[in-house]
């Protein structure tokens, strides 16, 4: 069911048609699979309502209603709001090695209908124009603060280098491509950054995203908050210079599977 559900979000852009078959597919075996509950299934019937509403209907209130309806379903989904997903664990309390944190990570189905709901409000979610740099190597720049971001944390002390290959590596990588890093960068670049952008200018839509990505890893406390911050820059920036989701998303899950491989994760046990 995860493959498939996975599938369907990685051909969502090229094939709209197909991937929503696949969802549907995925969503009867989630039903089979105690995955899902029935108000999983009522939230999924209003957005498809919601969605019939957009497309019958081109009056300028129905467009804004419906979108900030779709709007705040998807900061539902963002927050686990609804009930009805019944995430399954896929790991609980481990860690990545002796100094980590322990941690624990599921696949979650109701994540991952954020790039749905928000391609209905806006059909260039996945591309639209972009704004590359006028230096190409400004790109390799972008790559290296990865790992710089990544130094910084080790030289505070949130983190340390401690290479690892743990044995559910498989799934955490299918998790955070598709079930993490899409769907948070689908909600932050790809929605709230372009209407940012198409507002108040390219600048302002980049620091001010950047600013509430990093509010939302407020969990995680002010350390993770302030890195967070930054790390949304260099996935705004992925992003603006590309127009592309998909390369903010490959940047983001980049970014992760550099910590998760190389250093604590998802910090380093005091």
């Amino acid at each position: 069911m995860w493959i498939i559900l996975a599938g369907a979000l990685a051909v969502l852009s090229p094939a709209k048609r197909f991937s929503v078959l696949l969802l549907t597919l995925a969503t009867i075996l989630g039903l089979f699979e105690d995955v899902l509950d029935w108000p999983a299934m009522v939230l999924l019937g209003a957005i498809a309502v919601i969605a019939w509403i957009r497309v019958e209907n081109n009056a300028r209130w129905i467009q804004l209603m419906s979108e900030a309806a779709l709007v705040a379903i998807a900061i539902g989904l963002f927050v686990h709001f609804f009930p009805g997903f019944k995430n399954p664990r896929q790991v609980e309390d481990v860690q990545a090695g002796p100094l980590s944190l322990p941690f624990s990570f599921s696949y979650n189905f109701d994540k991952a209908l954020i790039p749905f709901v928000l391609l209905i409000c806006l059909p260039q979610l996945f591309r639209t124009k972009s704004a590359p740099p006028r230096l190409k190597i400004l790109w390799l720049a972008l790559l290296a603060a990865i790992p710089l971001l990544l130094y910084i944390a080790v030289k505070l002390g949130g983190l340390a280098v401690e290479p690892h290959w743990p044995e559910w590596l498989g799934s955490f990588m299918l998790a955070n491509l598709f079930f993490v890093s899409l769907a948070e960068e689908a909600f932050f670049r790809g929605y709230l950054q372009q209407r940012l952008r198409q507002k108040g200018g390219p600048v302002a839509a980049l620091l001010l995203t950047s600013l509430l990505f990093g509010v939302s890893h407020f969990p995680g406390g002010p350390l993770l908050m302030v890195f967070a911050t930054f790390a949304g820059l260099i996935y705004g920036l992925a992003w603006q210079w590309s127009g592309r989701l998909w390369v903010a998303t490959g940047i983001h899950f980049l970014f992760n599977m550099t910590h998760m491989l190389f250093f604590t994760y998802p910090a380093l046990q005091h």
